[in-house]
């Protein structure tokens, strides 16, 4: 695991640049990444360019030994340019103007601002492609940032209209997947489709579930075009985008089919406090280190999503300015992040940011070193880390480049579909129920397990998984139905899963629709529960609480758990199993052990706030609860710390079984 942190040279006085990299490489910082926000900088007036700080700071970062990320400059347009091309600016669902004034004031649709970027991406491109220092570049920043996937603009009516001739070919088609004669909806032309916003009441949902597909296909189509030019002159270098936590706008593994790596921007205390899947108790429990599965879930996710490959580009160093509420991390919980993010297979971990700037909207958000360039706790505890792994490469007996290598993968994948999300929000029937919560809670139990887990996409391979759980796949493919059956591992459905079409129509044969065969059930009617009505459920399997939505559906499968009135909840046999609930994390996690012994695998019952993951023959342990716990691993060697983890502990331990096999 490599260290980075974010930097921003044309903020300071050019006389610092040489200290920052020195201490940079002092702490053990080896990437950097600059100029993710600097067009304003380079190109202040249209056709006059400004490249000498870029040019300067990039030749100190090199002679220092510091390997840069280059960000191309597209989430932050300047305002000559926003003047120039006001039908560029993104419009909320009320058609208000999104303005010039802080950042990502663009849409995706917009063609003018393509060219824009297209010009400003390949001039950086011919200048940079093959400098020395860099090793990385990054397309824009956080795309949808602010909510600015879904826009509603002039230029998103136009790329929606191309966008529904493209799938439909004929406007009869679009009238019956969209079930137009309903309500009097049928269209007599593309031309005529407005977008679904300023309805009278709710808009159709396929309408809607086609605008987000189209909206998310704009910025597939917008990285593309950055990523076509830095393949022609940046080529060997890695492509990366930065994705964000609890963000579900866009299809994340569309985009990433064209990148080289998927990295994400980590902010644990920041999403605990905003976050509404979040209890009050788990608020408070775990303030100052963030929920124990935040990072984790985003990992394994965005790992799935860069083939294999994860970097962390901004990792939360302090307080942040953006929360309702921004408390300082608990001492150690900076190095409890970084390690947590190795044990899921991340290559580098890099802090957001280096300097705490003084000015301007971001001036309370913490860096490593605070505003007058005195080292912040999270710089000390960066040291630690990189101290740390040296200390582990040499007890493995490998090089420090080598820990890239240790094996990454799970023995349980849960497949997670942005598809499946868009669909399931739109008509979420209850408002107590997400879609992203319940895969995440049901993620949460399987690592409260002691399980190594995979987010996979619908398109992934999965026969190599022991277990394969799908949360929610409202619609499954023709092709995915094919490879669920041949399936030999143990799998387990969730609620909602096989209950639309691809064009969000309910199936003519009811749920699970496509997996009848596989299912031998049918979904009769479903109740959507508010949050104060959980309802008793109990059986061979467990007891606990279901909520938010349960189906009552007829089977002669037998019947593990059941409702109050004796309804079935969760049934199956042998390797298939159903789960017609969401259901509370006491007989979740009681029926998830009882499946992952059937796949052949050995659970922990882990202490409250303590996980684990496994990486080929290491062990990590982490404690994100305020006091200390105990965890030994059996037949395992510790390499850093011991079975006493203290609060925001981190332990390593090598399983001895696999050391004797040498």
């Amino acid at each position: 695991m490599k260290l980075g942190v974010c930097y921003y040279p044309e903020h300071w006085p050019k006389e610092r640049w040489v200290q920052d990299a020195q201490e940079m490489k002092k702490i053990g910082i080896e990437y950097v990444r600059i100029g993710e926000f600097s067009w304003g900088t380079i190109e202040a007036e249209p056709e006059v360019f400004n490249w000498r700080w870029l040019d300067e700071s990039l030749t100190v970062l090199h002679e220092h030994g510091l390997k840069v990320i280059l960000g191309t400059p597209t989430a932050t347009p300047p305002k000559w340019l926003v003047d120039k091309y006001p039908s560029m600016l993104a419009k909320d669902e009320q058609g208000r103007v999104r303005g010039f004034g802080s950042r990502r004031h663009y849409t995706f649709a917009s063609l003018e601002y393509r060219e824009e970027c297209r010009r400003i991406v390949t001039m950086m491109a011919e200048r940079y492609g093959q400098h020395p220092a860099i090793v990385s570049w990054q397309t824009d920043n956080e795309f949808g940032c602010h909510d600015t996937i879904l826009s509603y603009g002039t230029e998103d009516l136009r790329a929606f209209r191309l966008w529904l001739a493209e799938k439909y070919q004929s406007i009869e088609a679009l009238n019956k997947a969209w079930g137009n004669v309903f309500w009097s909806m049928d269209y007599r032309s593309f031309d005529e489709v407005e977008l679904p916003n300023l309805t009278v009441t709710e808009a159709n949902p396929s309408h809607r579930l086609d605008f987000q597909r189209c909206c998310s296909d704009q910025v597939v189509a917008y990285n593309r075009l950055q990523v076509d030019i830095l393949r022609l002159y940046a080529n060997g270098r890695d492509l990366v985008h930065n994705y964000m936590g609890f963000f579900t706008a866009f299809d994340h593994h569309k985009v990433g089919e064209d990148l080289d790596v998927a990295s994400w921007d980590t902010y644990p205390l920041g999403f605990l406090d905003q976050e509404d899947i979040y209890t009050a108790t788990e608020k408070h429990e775990y303030l100052r280190t963030g929920h124990p599965d935040f990072g984790a879930f985003h990992h394994d996710l965005y790992r799935g999503c860069g083939k294999g490959r994860l970097w962390i580009m901004e990792q939360q160093p302090g307080p942040v300015n953006w929360a309702p509420h921004n408390p300082s991390p608990a001492d150690g919980a900076v190095r409890l992040w970084t390690w947590e993010a190795f044990s899921h297979g991340a290559e580098m971990v890099s802090y957001f940011r280096w300097r705490q700037a003084p000015f301007a909207q971001e001036q309370m958000h913490a860096g490593l070193l605070r505003p007058n360039g005195e080292h912040a706790e999270a710089a000390i505890e960066a040291e630690q880390v990189a101290t740390e792994v040296k200390r582990l490469a040499s007890e493995l007996g490998v090089d420090v480049d080598a820990l890239v290598s240790l094996p990454s993968a799970g023995s349980v994948a849960l497949m997670f579909d942005y598809d499946a999300c868009w669909s399931l929000d739109i008509q979420p029937q209850s408002k107590a129920y997400r879609y992203l919560f319940w895969c995440y809670r049901m993620y949460e139990a399987l690592r409260e397990l002691g399980l190594s887990v995979d987010i996979i996409s619908s398109k992934a391979e999965f026969d190599h998984y022991q277990m394969l759980v799908l949360p929610a796949q409202s619609y499954v493919s023709p092709e995915l139905t094919s490879r669920l059956e041949s399936y030999k591992g143990v799998l387990l459905v969730g609620p909602r899963s096989g209950s639309k079409t691809e064009s969000y129509q309910i199936p003519e044969n009811l749920p699970p629709g496509p997996l009848a065969k596989l299912l031998p059930l049918t979904v009769e009617r479903v109740d959507a529960l508010p949050e104060h009505m959980p309802l008793q459920v109990n059986g061979l399997w467990g007891e606990g609480m279901l909520q938010h939505w349960h189906e009552q559906f007829k089977t002669e499968w037998p019947v593990l758990l059941q409702d109050s009135t004796g309804d079935p909840v969760l049934v199956g046999s042998g390797q298939r199993y159903y789960l017609g609930s969401c259901v509370d994390n006491k007989v979740l996690k009681a029926s998830l052990n009882r499946l992952a012994e059937k796949a052949n695998l050995a659970p922990y019952f882990l202490p409250k706030g303590v996980r684990i993951r496994q990486r080929g023959d290491l062990i990590f342990a982490f404690n994100y609860s305020s006091i200390p716990q105990i965890f030994r691993p059996t037949k395992a060697l510790p390499l850093i710390g011991g079975a006493k983890l203290a609060p925001c502990g981190v332990a390593v331990w090598k399983k001895e079984q696999e050391k004797n096999k040498k």
